[in-house]
């Protein structure tokens, strides 16, 4: 399964090439596919390339989602709660 990761564009150097933050994490991304991109926007990121721009608002929508499965997965991992004994294959 492939994931792309909603980030903020941090800085853009003049080869279109962006510094994006996600969790303390710093790394160099390619806007060659947004052209439209700018410092301050929110971009979906998959594998070192800005696919698409994003509003804000979908941003953090999608961030939220992250952080609330990282949750369950944890919760399910430590087999904590009502998320069964840490078995994903028998709960």
């Amino acid at each position: 399964m492939c994931l792309a990761i909603p980030v903020q564009i941090q800085s853009i150097d003049a080869d279109r090439n962006a510094i994006v933050a996600l969790g303390g994490v710093s790394r160099q991304i390619s806007l060659i596919m947004t052209p439209e991109a700018q410092v301050g926007d929110y971009v979906l990121v998959h594998t070192g390339y800005a696919i698409s721009v994003l509003s804000e608002e979908e941003a953090q929508a999608s961030l939220e989602a992250f952080a609330e499965i990282a949750k369950i997965q944890a919760e399910m991992e430590m087999g904590n709660g009502e998320m069964g004994n840490g078995d994903p294959y028998h709960p």
